[in-house]
């Protein structure tokens, strides 16, 4: 298996890419290295599963690469987009308690 048996999946994510997501970390050119190695890195996990697990997965912060077992010899390959904002704020853990100011120092 290699990433030219999934040439149509990734042919159709390159060009959804370049059409719909605004990224200043990957331009178009750098994206459809990224995900052939992204790919590459999904069949090899998907190779190489135990025996009862069905998947095989790789991802970075803006894609995903799932290759699923199916009635046939060839997996399914589904190639997700991560959403994600530089903008956002990142939330504290839950075990992290943000630290309330006080007033004690403050002369009135």
């Amino acid at each position: 298996m290699t990433p030219n048996d999934f040439k149509r999946e990734i042919a159709e994510a390159v060009r959804v890419y370049d059409r719909h997501i605004v990224s200043l970390e990957k331009p178009t050119e750098d994206f459809h290295q990224i995900l052939l190695s992204l790919v590459v890195k999904a069949i090899k996990a998907y190779t190489e599963r135990g025996p009862n697990l069905r998947h095989g997965i790789a991802l970075d912060k803006h894609v995903t690469v799932i290759l699923s077992q199916s009635d046939s010899a060839r997996p399914m390959c589904g190639i997700y987009f991560n959403l994600h904002s530089p903008y956002q704020k990142k939330s504290l853990p839950k075990t992290v308690k943000p630290i309330e100011e006080t007033n004690d120092d403050v002369e009135v």
